[in-house]
């Protein structure tokens, strides 16, 4: 699931709290929904759930390290270098079609957005 595109001088100046990264997460509603079949012509919502911590969660402070590693290794190696395998529950990786893309972004990983909806019930 993406969360923003990555700005790599916006990166580099902030820390996560004053970030972009963190306004759409804390902004962000998440909805499970069932589709039953490929061309399924309709849905079902099953959940809803938002990231609705304190700042100094535990969660929160995983993904404050993960923010802090993809930044780091942007300030120290570049933007090219980051990286899908970087982070436990974030990771900067390619935005746009094929390989060879340039632009980067924030995505939640699976086991992210998974946490949220266990948090959540």
């Amino acid at each position: 699931m993406t969360i923003t595109m990555i700005n790599p001088e916006e990166l580099k100046a902030h820390d996560f709290f004053e970030s972009h990264c963190w306004a759409k997460l804390k902004a962000i509603v998440f909805c499970a929904v069932q589709w039953d079949g490929l061309n399924a012509k309709g849905s079902k919502l099953l959940s809803v759930a938002s990231l609705d911590f304190a700042e100094d969660d535990d969660l929160i402070k995983e993904i404050i390290a993960d923010y802090d590693f993809i930044r780091a290794k942007l300030i120290n190696d570049g933007f090219e270098a980051l990286t899908g395998k970087d982070g436990k529950w974030i990771q900067a990786r390619t935005k746009g079609p094929g390989h060879g893309s340039v632009s980067r972004a924030f995505y939640a990983r699976t086991s992210f957005v998974k946490k949220i909806f266990e948090i959540a019930s």
